[in-house]
């Protein structure tokens, strides 16, 4: 199970490739404030002067270092893959012991500590400045020794309250965020390293690590500066875990002086006084302490976490793959044949465009109506409600009835209802057929133009890649569209215009209508006459009624102003007579008087002619209108499908491939956009990089390690 780490190490060398930070892979990560030994700790555990050292904020930006523990067969493997020539000779690329590498300097080998230490601060101030600010930009740096155990650590600013000097006034925040960052995966150990010369109660870092650790499984304690705690007090209550109980652990440790590290003193020297140390003043922990336990400690710990990790793991290097694919697949192939692309571009697209209005597209949506659907929608929802909204008789009043009736006439008393007042009646009414239909080709040409964004969004994403392609095309189409909208309009204009054409009475439909209209009024007329009183006479009630008549036109010869200001349409009522009140009013005093406004105050209800031929030339309107609703409700659908929906189908390839189908514009049309490439390349990148990673999970499992 020691394996385990380096696979850890070779899938953290795999992401940092690609320069990802998306799989949560195991590591432990050192938290605690300044000055609480956090640098002495890890420079124990690589056994080397390697991390920069200073007043204030020296760790700025996170140090992800990766020990490799390494054997003589090892180092002369890494040898031989390092050798290079040069004038004609070979050269050893290593030469030590112990080595490390930085990820941002590639290849480059650190034998020197030194030098390791001098890249750090470089680097550091690089990225984060020569203030005292910090960035959450990571140093990875990878340390090869025979006298290392296999870790994976990372070493982060310790935990401040005021700002100094120029740091910024949230510094404390910054911190505090980037500490929580690396501590909230969950396949981290956390190492909270805290001074044994201060409150236990009241360590910072204990307090962040329960934070997002509140039952402390993967919570380690580290007690620094044993050795600089007042006369006469021990650690002893601490490291057994009397005052703060931490379930992986607490492990004592004491640290290299300042005085010992002015004086050069050795990390091999500070673990053997450290040894010495423990032993006198700690006997019975001594074997429980120290830097040595603390490695193997970590070392265990980080070995279980990853066997626990590992499945998780593999799922979800396995989702991002199969995510990964998916979206390299949307970014399509470098384009090696223009000519070829283009045509199989445009070809694409058309045919999308035709399977989205026939419902047949590969992708559908969910959310709302779109393509054929909606059309559909259009024309039998829409369209067919706002007809059947229409009155047959709206906007047709009584006074219209009668004032067509009488221009029928002329100056002749008519015994029978004119039918010329029926034809301009019926007219204005169909007429008002012709704003709906319009506004439903409107709506139909609005559909077809939304089907060019959804097809570019949803069914054809190659065409993103080129962006004046994906505008040509939004362009062409448009421009079909626009002129066949015209065209369609001419026609849905021109069935109105036949129904206004020829009003066809013996129409089959309107034939039977005015057959049982006609024996409907008679049978109300008998019905009526039935009612009448039995003490007035019926030849006289109906002479009565002639009189009314004869009365009413001797009041209409005075002019068409008194009924037409009397008369008006009402409500129908049982006994279906119509009243009309004529307002009375009066002239002003010095002014002309013109008879034919002025109405005359007098009220009398309808003739029973008069109501009879209203009746008459309404339900005549009524039915006729209904046949003609009928018509159009059925040929405009059929008219936009035919010359709007339908052509464009059928011509949209052809005027596709005529306007943009020329070597002339090949180059320009393919042109990509500027980050399509960059994150292509990228996209392919991390899918090798996961591949990768599960061919090394594979290898885990054949080795029986997992």
């Amino acid at each position: 199970m020691e394996a385990l780490i380096p696979v850890i190490n070779k899938l953290q060398d795999v992401f940092n490739t690609v320069g990802a930070d998306i799989m949560q892979l195991p590591q432990i990560v050192v938290v605690g404030t300044q000055s609480s030994g956090k640098s002495s700790v890890l420079e124990s555990l690589v056994g080397r002067d390697v991390l920069p050292r200073g007043t204030g904020i020296v760790t700025r930006r996170p140090l992800i270092f990766q020990l490799v523990h390494i054997d003589s067969e090892d180092r002369r493997k890494t040898n031989e893959e390092n050798e290079f020539k040069k004038n004609g000779r070979f050269y050893r690329g290593i030469d030590g012991e112990e080595w490390g590498k930085f990820l941002h300097t590639k290849n480059k080998i650190y034998t020197n500590f030194e030098e390791i230490r001098h890249e750090i601060e470089a680097e550091t101030e690089r990225i984060s400045g020569i203030n005292k600010g910090i960035s959450d930009e990571p140093i990875h740096l990878k340390v090869f020794s025979p006298n290392v155990v296999n870790l994976t650590l990372v070493d982060l600013p310790g935990i401040t309250k005021v700002p100094v000097g120029d740091q910024p006034k949230d510094i404390e925040i910054q911190i505090r965020e980037l500490i929580v960052r690396y501590i909230s995966n969950p396949n981290s150990i956390i190492l909270a390293v805290t001074a044994a010369n201060t409150d236990m109660a009241t360590s910072e870092a204990l307090k962040v690590a329960r934070e997002v650790d509140p039952d402390g499984r993967r919570t380690l304690a580290v007690v620094t500066k044993l050795d600089l705690m007042d006369a006469g007090t021990d650690a002893m209550d601490i490291l057994m875990g009397r005052v703060i109980p931490v379930k992986l652990g607490i492990i004592g440790v004491v640290n290299r002086s300042q005085l010992d590290i002015n004086q050069r003193k050795s990390v091999a020297d500070a673990i053997r006084d450290e040894y010495a140390f423990l032993q006198k003043k700690y006997p019975s922990l001594a074997n429980r302490s120290g830097t040595k336990y603390l490695a193997r400690t970590l070392n265990r710990l980080l070995m279980h976490h990853i066997r626990d990790c590992l499945p998780e793991l593999k799922t979800r290097i396995n989702v991002l793959a199969a995510q990964y694919q998916s979206l390299l697949n949307s970014y399509g192939e470098p384009v090696e044949d223009q000519s070829a692309t283009l045509l199989q571009l445009i070809t694409k697209f058309a045919a999308e465009y035709c399977h989205t209005i026939e419902g047949t597209a590969k992708y559908i949506e969910t959310a709302e109506l779109c393509g054929g659907a909606r059309i559909c929608y259009i024309f039998h929802e829409t369209f067919g409600r706002t007809l059947e909204s229409v009155d047959p008789l709206g906007g047709l009043t009584t006074i219209d009835v009668l004032t067509a009736i009488r221009n029928a006439t002329g100056p002749r008393p008519a015994l029978f209802v004119p039918e010329v007042s029926f034809e301009l009646l019926v007219k204005r009414q169909v007429k008002r057929l012709e704003e709906p239909s319009l506004r439903c080709v409107e709506l139909v040409h609005e559909e077809m133009q939304r089907i060019i964004q959804h097809c570019s969004n949803y069914s054809t994403q190659e065409l993103l890649r080129f962006p004046k392609l994906h505008d040509a095309i939004v362009e062409v189409v448009t421009s079909l569209l626009r002129k066949r909208l015209p065209v369609t309009n001419d026609m849905v204009h021109n069935l109105v215009a036949i129904e206004l054409a020829y009003i066809n009475t013996k129409h089959p439909d309107f034939a039977d209508a005015c057959g049982l209209m006609n024996h409907n009024i008679e049978e109300q007329r008998r019905l009526r006459m039935r009612d009448l009183p039995s003490a007035v006479p019926r030849d006289k009630a109906a002479a009565g009624g002639a009189q009314g008549a004869s009365s009413g036109d001797q009041t209409d010869s005075g002019g068409t102003g008194n009924w037409r200001g009397m008369l008006k349409r009402g409500e129908d009522s049982a006994s279906g007579d119509r009243t009309q009140n004529a307002l009375p009013a009066s002239p002003q005093k010095g002014h002309a008087v013109n008879l034919l406004d002025v109405p005359v105050p007098v009220s009398r209800k309808l003739s029973a002619r008069e109501q009879r031929d209203c009746e008459v030339i309404e339900r005549l309107i009524k039915s006729y209108f209904l046949i003609v609703r009928k018509n159009i409700q059925d040929s405009v659908p059929k008219a936009v499908m035919h010359f709007l929906v339908n052509h464009v189908k059928d011509c949209l390839q052809s005027e596709l491939v005529g306007q943009l189908y020329k070597s002339v514009l090949l180059d320009d049309l393919l042109t990509e956009s500027e980050d399509m490439a960059q994150r292509r390349n990228e996209a392919a990148d991390m899918l090798k990089a996961l591949q990768k990673a599960s061919q090394v999970i594979a290898e885990i499992r054949e080795t029986h390690l997992w």
